[in-house]
């Protein structure tokens, strides 16, 4: 008989957002007049930009005649993509990374899951605590874990808190990891970190012979100019960081799907026998075998953001969702709650009041202003206490969502 991956036995009973959208939608069928507003998932609202749209539409039209149509393309993404990544996100920060480091996707979100194909299951892996859940799930799946214990943490995990008591910052661990999952600007958390934070980190990681996952799908949203936009900024980075980028949020892709991956040349990790590997053949490899590539249209929708018209559009939307974040941050703290982020990142983490469980929180906005949110638990332990809330939604929304909280809930 067939047998399955027990591994999967070991994941808590929902994945977070599904979960919340089981609640959610018990509540609409017993409450049919309940107006929702949905500020939980970060999933964006406002049109492409017309920059990608009409490059879509023009890709769309060559898909339609014989001599310009595209089958198959590059595993890895078209070459005049990757270029423009290069130049624009990297080399123009006095990053040096070159077009061929750079891995075309259809998400970051499967790609920090699938970058567990090329490592071994014996590494220690160390994550920020609350975290992003693919990052701890996708483990627990590749059999990377214990089980959990009563509040969600797994064996085999080094967990590091982030809180209002360590001002979110992530300390570097005492004991020796071999895989570190950073995120920045922190989803969920809103926090951000600096360059001589990041130094520390990279300095880690090189005297541990270490890999950093840095995860930077939210760095359009970066308005310091002292914050580093790459882990690729950082002195010593291309020998230990692999760097997990997305069209989603900064150009409205969370639908069209199309991401990149950085894996310099210059990164190595141990064999069995001890020998040095490099990491991009076996990236390569693993994309090669397991990945038919983005789609020629939506790519040509990506190489449009790049373009002048391209920049000033999904600037415009950066700075719409700011703009929502800041309606947010500013009409929470006035009704009273300790809020946090928000600034450089489209998230705002929020104390829970009365000592409210985050799922309590969660449950009483629901019920009381039919507002819906992202329990901090969901993040991990550290979470608890703490609720997500989005900016990505309509203007409307969120003035409205914030004058029911102001208006009607009692902190």
């Amino acid at each position: 008989m067939a047998t399955i991956n027990d591994n999967y036995l070991k994941l808590k009973a929902g994945y977070l957002f599904p979960e919340i959208g089981r609640r959610v939608n018990a509540f609409a069928e017993s409450n049919p007049e309940a107006q929702i507003i949905r500020l939980g998932i970060g999933d964006v609202t406002e049109p492409l930009p017309q920059a990608c749209r009409t490059a879509m539409i023009k890709a769309v039209e060559e898909m339609g005649d014989r001599h310009t149509f595209r089958g198959y393309g590059p595993e890895q993404g078209y070459v005049w993509l990757r270029e423009k990544i290069a130049t624009h996100d990297f080399q123009s920060r006095g990053c040096e990374i070159d077009a061929s480091e750079v891995f075309i996707s259809d998400g970051s979100k499967c790609d920090c899951g699938n970058i567990l194909d090329i490592f071994g299951s014996d590494n220690s892996i160390a994550v920020t605590d609350p975290v992003y859940p693919v990052y701890v799930d996708t483990n627990v799946m590749a059999g990377h874990t214990g089980d959990a214990n009563e509040v969600g943490e797994y064996g085999g995990l080094v967990y590091l808190p982030v809180t209002a008591e360590n001002s979110f910052t992530a300390e570097i661990p005492t004991q020796k990891v071999d895989l570190i999952y950073l995120c920045f600007p922190n989803n969920p958390t809103g926090a951000i970190a600096s360059k001589a934070h990041l130094q520390a980190w990279v300095d880690y990681a090189k005297t541990n012979g270490s890999i950093i996952f840095f995860d930077a799908a939210y760095e359009a949203f970066i308005s310091d100019p002292d914050i580093p936009h790459s882990i690729y900024e950082i002195d010593g980075a291309r020998e230990c960081a692999i760097e997990f980028r997305s069209f989603s949020k900064n150009a409205g892709f969370t639908g069209t799907r199309c991401a990149f991956t950085v894996v310099p040349k210059t990164l190595t990790a141990k064999a069995a026998d001890g020998s040095d590997v490099d990491l991009w053949k076996l990236w390569n490899r693993r994309q090669s075998t397991k990945f038919n590539g983005v789609s020629y249209i939506v790519q040509r929708g990506a190489e449009a953001v790049y373009s002048d018209e391209g920049q000033a559009q999904t600037q415009a939307l950066v700075s719409f969702y700011m703009e929502n974040a800041r309606i947010i941050r500013e009409q929470l703290s006035a009704a009273g709650l300790e809020v946090y982020g928000g600034v450089n990142a489209p998230y705002v983490w929020v104390k829970t009041p009365h000592a409210l469980t985050s799922w309590e929180f969660f449950d009483k906005l629901l019920h009381t202003v039919n507002v819906v949110g992202t329990p901090g638990s969901g993040f991990g332990a550290a979470g608890e206490g703490y609720f997500r809330i989005s900016a990505f939604n309509s203007r409307e929304n969120v003035e409205e969502a914030m004058a029911r909280i102001t208006d009607k809930f009692s902190i």
